[in-house]
């Protein structure tokens, strides 16, 4: 194991060097923030590609596999899907906004702060616990490498994301995510995928040794597919996390085809997942678990350097996530809601660029020991994603899209909308339980009726407020993002 740790900790150390180098180029609000909005393809699609495939689709995508079969590919298939509707249907828009943030976004269209500062909520609490639920994954990884307990786990590997992001914040992160995601693609796809199917026998003692079932496209069933796509695909379109890499594209164009290239290669991922689980059944057919398929068959099947890359690989796939998901939850703490509320917002963009930078800096630092802590008290991870996605989707999704397609919605309709979904899903998640499904198809169609239905009955959207925004969206408005509105007290 002297070689797999030897990797590991080269791999860990290379981390938190390139956060200390994306420091010295992180000068401004829109350097450290989104990385100057001048990433090119290469980078834009490798870094968008890492940061969406993260500890849930690289072990929980091998534990579906192992569960369903083949089908098994559906979760992490729904998040490509959602990132190729994005990159070509929204992100050539998105980019030309020149925002920070999804509630900025819902400013521009709909005038004043009102409906800004309560998705800013929303989304805050979105990030903050997708970060907690990426930085929980650390504690399977290390206790493959280390043996440690879980709370040294998730103190360790949380508290090197926290270091490089509040250090650079988006170059540094951008850098990592290069390196993982490249890291991702050797370790996962180029050799854990080939070597499970071979030591599983083959594709034809696969298919001897197991169900029908397990290479039936639909076998995960209809209704599971279904939510998939409500939450993920549609998460997709609105999430912070996502938005704030499309910030990041030097042109629309970037945003486009990068976007739709990282959108593919998720697809090619999920089903190597799926695949690398369903080898995983035929060798350990008796686990406890489905989500130790991943641990169990590197820790049991590879050879020594080999494993510490795919283990570095699994690492990769979870720092990537946790640490988008930290900027971004930053960011709307600071952006959204601190400077909203304390109503002392500073017109003029990044006139004061030290002092933007320090301070975002210090917020990511603070929301980062809050994730560490958040994940250090929960127990289930499955349930705090869930609610997560729930609130972002039930409750954002309509005002969000709807602003994009829609001229006649209403800063009243966007509001009565985030709030009646938001409503309806806290309550029906009491009612039939967080993991049911009726949560987020009721909360959705809530949102939607409030959307369509107070929009229609108030006053459409000031004539000045809409032709300012369809001159952003056409690239043709300040060039500098705008500065959120204070919240009067």
């Amino acid at each position: 194991m002297a070689i797999d740790y030897t990797v590991i900790v080269v791999y860990l150390a290379g981390m938190l060097a390139m956060g200390w180098w994306g420091m010295r180029r992180a000068r401004s609000k829109s350097e450290f923030l989104v990385a100057g909005r001048r990433l090119g393809p290469a980078m834009y699609s490798g870094t968008m590609a890492a940061i969406v495939l993260g500890g849930a689709s690289t072990i929980g995508g091998v534990g579906l596999g192992y569960r369903y079969g083949l089908s098994g590919a559906w979760m992490v298939f729904t998040i490509g899907l959602g990132l190729l509707a994005l990159s070509v249907f929204f992100s050539a828009r998105i980019a030309r906004l020149k925002v920070y943030t999804v509630s900025e976004m819902l400013d521009l269209r709909y005038g004043g702060g009102r409906a800004g500062v309560i998705s800013g909520v929303v989304m805050w609490a979105y990030t903050l616990m997708l970060a907690v639920t990426s930085t929980i994954a650390y504690a399977t990884i290390f206790d493959v490498l280390f043996d440690l307990n879980r709370t040294v786990a998730i103190v360790l590997g949380g508290s090197i994301v926290v270091a490089y992001s509040t250090l650079g914040g988006m170059w540094s992160i951008t850098l990592t995510d290069m390196v993982q995601f490249v890291v991702k693609t050797v370790g996962v796809l180029l050799l854990l995928l080939p070597i499970a199917v071979v030591k599983a026998g083959g594709f034809s003692e696969m298919k001897a040794q197991l169900p029908a079932d397990y290479f039936a496209p639909l076998g995960i069933g209809g209704e599971t597919i279904f939510t998939y796509v409500l939450i993920y695909t549609f998460g997709m379109l609105i999430g912070q996390d996502i938005w704030q890499r499309v910030f990041t594209a030097r042109s629309d164009r970037t945003a486009k085809w990068g976007g739709t290239i990282a959108g593919t290669y998720c697809l090619a991922y999920a089903l190597a997942g799926a695949v690398i689980g369903t080898a995983a059944k035929v060798l350990y057919p008796k686990l406890g678990s489905a989500d130790d398929a991943f641990a169990t068959i590197v820790k049991d099947e590879l050879p020594v350097g080999v494993r510490g890359l795919v283990l570095a690989a699994a690492l990769a796939a979870v720092m990537s996530t946790s640490s988008g998901a930290l900027i971004a939850c930053a960011t709307v703490a600071n952006n959204d809601i601190w400077s909203r509320l304390r109503g002392a917002v500073r017109p003029g963009g990044d006139r004061d660029a030290h002092d933007e930078v320090r301070g975002n800096r210090a917020f990511i630092l603070v929301m980062g020991v809050a994730v560490i802590g958040t994940a250090i008290a929960i127990d289930n991870v499955v349930e705090a994603l869930t609610v997560a996605y729930n609130l972002l989707v039930g409750g954002l999704l309509v005002p969000i899209l709807g602003g994009l397609v829609w001229r006649r919605g209403t800063v009243y309709g966007a509001l009565a909308s985030v709030v009646a979904g938001g409503l309806a899903v806290v309550a029906l998640m009491a009612t039939y339980g967080i993991l049911a499904n009726e949560p987020v198809y009721y909360g959705l169609l809530s949102s939607l009726a409030a959307y369509l239905i107070v929009s229609l009955a108030t006053p459409a959207t000031d004539a000045a407020v809409l032709a300012a925004w369809r001159e952003r969206l056409a690239g043709r408005g300040e060039s500098a993002a705008p500065e959120p509105t204070a919240v009067s007290a």
